[in-house]
């Protein structure tokens, strides 16, 4: 049952091409190479192929596609430099481009092309909200190829964030918690999860979210990191845990989630093969998955 492929957006054969990112000419000179190629994105959702690839497109032919922002260099693929264009929806878009919602996307992508996704989706967001200084106020413009952005007001630099989540299962003997959300399809149920809190370790942000959604007690001792995964929506980092609780009566917040339950292990076997009469899980690109395989096997 336990699969041991690596998770949606955790894999990507780019060099980010750090060693050269502060030297212009280095990077005027990729701009220039006939191997250079270019993805695309618009409203946040990539072009891609019918053989799970993101669509590539020669550089030098369509660099003023950068209609959203200048282009940004992902990294080298074999040596070859790799951009992410960002479209404008109110411009006209390069003929024969087709987009896919980012999440379909992610599970027909070969699991390489889904770690260029997570990044240069993350970056084309970022870029979008820091557009001015949080110093200052002043505008801010791209520097060293995208990974930086430089006010030029007050000089302030700025790079791009992740957003550190955890998100846990909570156990207890043969049963878990699983919760769901109000937006979420009615039969779908997944493990809890929230953003790290300033000050606080990851076992203890784990445990809090569980106090906060579920009204549940739980050991943050016993707290065990099975996984990680980039999660490019926008830009988080999920650090997937498993914990034991303490207590079991569920005292729900409304404002977090719409309803929580203990599922038995054997029902949860019977939703990874797609058995169960009346619940679903997230798909295999997901983290919450991967840890509902490891404690049923």
């Amino acid at each position: 049952m336990l699969s041991n492929a690596p998770l949606a957006f955790c894999v990507s054969p780019l060099d980010r091409a750090e060693d050269i990112r502060r030297d212009p000419d280095a990077l005027k000179a990729l701009e220039t190479r006939s191997d250079a190629s270019a993805i695309f994105f618009l409203k946040g959702d990539p072009a891609i192929c019918d053989n799970g690839q993101l669509l590539r497109r020669p550089y030098h032919l369509h660099r003023e596609a950068a209609q959203m922002g200048e282009p940004i260099l992902l990294g080298l693929q074999e040596g070859a430099p790799l951009y992410v264009l960002d479209l404008d929806p109110d411009q006209p878009t390069p003929t024969g481009l087709e987009f896919c919602d980012t999440r379909t996307a992610s599970m027909q992508l070969a699991i390489a092309e889904t770690g260029i996704l997570a990044q240069a989706r993350s970056m084309i967001e970022w870029r979008r909200k820091h557009r001015f200084c949080s110093n200052c106020g002043g505008g801010t413009i791209q520097t060293e190829a995208g990974r930086k952005r430089l006010c030029e007001t007050c000089g302030t630099e700025h790079f791009p964030r992740v957003d550190p989540v955890a998100i846990m299962l909570v156990v207890k003997d043969d049963w878990c918690l699983l919760g769901r959300q109000e937006s979420w399809p009615p039969r779908m149920w997944s493990a809890l999860a929230g953003f790290m809190e300033p000050g606080e370790t990851i076992q203890d942000g784990c445990a809090r979210e569980i106090w906060e959604e579920a009204g549940l007690r739980t050991n943050p001792e016993t707290a065990r990191i099975i996984d990680n995964q980039p999660w490019p929506f926008a830009s988080s980092l999920m650090i997937g845990l498993i914990i034991e609780a303490i207590t079991v009566d569920i005292h729900i917040d409304t404002h977090e989630i719409e309803a929580a339950r203990w599922f038995s292990k054997d029902e949860v076997r019977a939703m990874l093969s797609g058995a169960h009469s009346e619940a679903d899980i997230p798909p295999k690109i997901a983290i919450a998955r991967r840890l509902l395989e490891v404690w049923a096997d």
